[in-house]
This record gives structure tokens, C-alpha cells and sequence, in this order.
């Protein structure tokens, strides 16, 4: 597994967009790389939840700090 994390700073997004543009963003990503995502989305937590749920991805970590929610992604 790679070492570098990805970032996607999708601040000041709103549903759908935080959810559209991480998929997006995992297509261009190899097996076993991760992404941390931030969103100030409070929908964002919903629906990354659920997405990671459904799809091969695993949801490494949520948590909000201060109004922004992060979450760690690993490409499944």
C-alpha cells in the first residue's frame, strides 16, 4: 500500500456534490491508496456512511472538528 494520502478539500460543497466528487476522485486512485476528504456538508456524513457501506471502499475514519468533517478513504 502507498504511503501518500491523497487530499480532497471539498469545503463549502453541498449534497450531492462532497459524495460526487470523492467517487470521482477514487476511480483515478490504485487499490489500497487513501484519501482524506474534508466537507462542511453535515448531509456529507449520511452519505459517506452509506456509500463506503455499499461500494468496495472502506471508510478508515470520521470525525468533525470544528464545523469540518473528515474522513479517511481507502480505495477498495
Amino acid at each position: 500500500m502507498s504511503e501518500h494520502i491523497h487530499e480532497l478539500d471539498l469545503r463549502g460543497l453541498q449534497c450531492p456534490l462532497p459524495l460526487l466528487k470523492t467517487k470521482l476522485h477514487l476511480n483515478g486512485m490504485a487499490v489500497g491508496e487513501r484519501v482524506r476528504v474534508l466537507a462542511t456538508d453535515a448531509g456529507s456524513l449520511r452519505d459517506f456512511k452509506s456509500y463506503t457501506d455499499l461500494s468496495a471502499h472502506r471508510l478508515i475514519s470520521s470525525q468533525q472538528q470544528q464545523g469540518v468533517y473528515i474522513y479517511v478513504i481507502e480505495r477498495g
